[in-house]
């Protein structure tokens, strides 16, 4: 499968205007044989926007991404807000080709003092849906800085983890070199798909990675700028690195419980 990255900032609190960029994206992906576009992190309403999440959640964001991708023949994992009885989540859904919901994550590891404001924690660890011969893991930003978190995913199967985030300065190091790592150490593709540029008081670093099981990069935006990034994942590539470098079934599970 050839799958997108979209590095891109949001519109701030504007969810109109974030679906009618993301239908010119899915377009744009689509047009280039990509079968899945993966966005960043609360990518429908923006990420740091305080107390209006709340508000925007209550529109179900989610529930429009349906159109999109059945207008454009292209499966979706887009992240927004969830609406939760006492709040929201930090969310990402998956949408097929034909705009049918196929899962929606719920972030599990919030991060400092600006997620705990706005959302609540997800508890299912991992969210897999196989999707045209794949089998494709969510998790969203600060999730993949778990190692445990990844390594759930690869023991459930899955050939791809997507992870929508909103990374910010100073932390670029994850997007170099870090994600490489998690592809390496679980023999597992990860896509990541940032924001870039100004938000408030935050400045994301881009640099949206898809890495291979082999820790090869095999795209990678620039710092700034958007741009859509794409890269071909293949489940008898992840069988292949498994064998070659037998983390998963050396690992000695019973010592760790």
């Amino acid at each position: 499968m050839k799958i997108a990255v979209w590095q891109a900032l949001s519109t701030s609190a504007d969810i109109d205007a974030n679906l009618d960029r993301l239908g010119r994206a899915a377009a744009e992906a689509a047009a280039s044989g990509a079968e899945l576009l993966i966005t960043p992190e609360m990518f429908l309403t923006g990420y740091n926007i305080g107390d209006a999440t709340r508000t925007l959640a209550a529109e179900a964001p989610l529930d429009r991404l349906g159109e999109i991708a059945a207008a454009h023949g292209i499966g979706l994992i887009a992240g927004g807000p969830a609406p939760a009885a006492h709040g929201c989540h930090n969310a990402a859904a998956f949408i097929a080709a034909d705009g049918s919901t196929l899962a929606v994550y719920r972030k599990t590891h919030l991060f400092g003092d600006l997620d705990r404001a706005q959302f609540l924690a997800g508890d299912e660890p991992t969210t897999m849906v196989e999707y045209r011969g794949l089998k494709i893991a969510m998790l969203i930003c600060y999730d993949v800085e778990f190692p445990e978190a990844v390594r759930a995913a690869a023991l459930a199967g899955a050939d791809l983890v997507a992870v929508p985030t909103a990374q910010m300065q100073p932390f670029s190091f994850v997007n170099l070199h870090l994600i490489p790592t998690r592809a390496w150490e679980s023999q597992i593709y990860v896509a990541y798909a940032n924001q870039h540029g100004i938000d408030g008081d935050l400045e994301y670093v881009g640099l949206s990675t898809i890495a291979a099981p082999d820790g090869n990069v095999l795209a990678r935006a620039e710092e700034s700028g958007e741009e859509i990034i794409y890269a071909e994942v293949d489940a008898a590539t992840v069988a292949a690195a498994r064998q070659a470098n037998p983390y998963l079934d050396d690992l000695r599970r019973e010592l760790f419980r």
